[in-house]
C-alpha cells in the first residue's frame, strides 16, 4: 500500500533595460524550477515544471528526488500577478510569490496543519514529459472505476481512469481520494478481460479481472509480502463505448 499512501511533499528570464519606450516584461510562473522546503529541521529538495496548455492555462508537474519521485501531475496550478498557487494534494498546497525579476519563487507549503517555507529558483524551461502510454486497451475496460483497496492496516479509496487514443495507445492514472486527490500516472498491460496496472509510485502492482456484467474489476494490490483485495465499480456515467 506504500505505493498509495506515500505522502507527497510528502518565467520567463525578465530583460531589464534603460530604454524608456520599453516596459519591463511580466514575471510568468511557467519553467523548470529547483529548491527546497524547509521544516522541522528537514531540507527537502523539490522540483516544479509550469507550463501552458493549448488553451493557454497552466499546468505542471511536481517532483521530489529523495522520495524517487519525478513528474507527477499539478491537480491544480493557478496564478494572478506576481501571486501563484499548486498542488499535487489539495491538502498540501503551495502558495508563493514569484519575484519581480522572475527568478524565484517563494512562499508557504501547508502539511498537517504546518506552513513551511520554500523558495524556489527557475533554471530553464519546462520540462514536462508527455504522459505514459500503454498499448491500447478493450473498449469494456475504458473509462474511470471506483472503490476501495482494503489493506491489512488501511484502507484506501481509489479512482482508475483508463482511455485509448487516436494513435492506438492507452493512458491512464489512479486518483487516491485519501491523498487530497493525488493522481498517480499508470502502466497499463491488458489481455481481454484480465488487466494488470503498475502505478509510477511505488514498487506494487494492481491485477484485476473484468466481471462477466462488465460492471466490476475484481482483483488485488501486491507489494512485497502484502496482498490486499479490492473491487472496482464502474463510476455512473462511465458506460462501456
Amino acid at each position: 500500500m506504500r505505493g498509495f499512501t506515500r505522502t507527497v511533499l510528502s518565467a520567463s528570464l525578465l530583460l531589464l533595460t534603460t530604454c524608456p519606450l520599453r516596459a519591463q516584461a511580466p514575471a510568468t510562473p511557467t519553467g523548470h524550477w529547483e529548491g527546497s522546503v524547509e521544516g522541522q529541521g528537514m531540507d527537502i529538495r523539490v522540483e516544479i515544471d509550469l507550463a501552458t496548455n493549448g488553451e493557454g492555462a497552466l499546468k505542471g508537474t511536481i517532483g521530489v528526488p529523495s522520495q524517487k519521485l519525478k513528474g507527477l501531475p499539478l491537480s491544480s496550478v493557478s496564478s494572478a500577478g506576481k501571486t501563484i498557487r499548486f498542488f499535487a494534494r489539495s491538502d498540501q498546497p503551495f502558495s508563493g510569490q514569484i519575484a519581480a525579476d522572475g527568478t524565484t519563487m517563494s512562499g508557504t507549503f501547508e502539511i498537517g496543519g504546518n506552513a513551511w517555507p520554500f523558495l524556489l529558483t527557475r533554471t530553464g524551461d519546462a520540462r514536462i514529459e508527455p504522459p505514459l502510454k500503454s498499448p491500447a486497451i478493450s473498449k469494456e475496460l475504458e473509462g474511470t472505476w471506483a472503490g476501495i483497496v482494503r489493506g491489512p492496516n488501511s484502507s484506501v479509496h481509489l479512482l482508475l481512469t483508463m482511455a485509448n487514443g487516436a494513435d492506438g495507445t492507452a493512458t491512464g492514472q489512479v486518483v487516491n481520494l485519501d491523498q487530497g486527490g493525488l493522481q498517480i500516472p499508470i502502466a497499463i498491460t491488458s489481455s481481454g478481460s484480465e488487466l494488470t496496472i503498475v502505478p509510477t509510485v511505488g514498487t506494487g502492482t494492481l491485477s484485476a479481472s473484468l466481471s462477466a456484467t462488465g460492471t466490476e474489476l475484481v482483483g488485488a494490490w501486491k507489494e512485497g509480502g502484502v496482498t490486499a483485495p479490492f473491487t472496482l465499480q464502474r463510476a455512473a456515467g462511465s458506460d462501456k463505448k
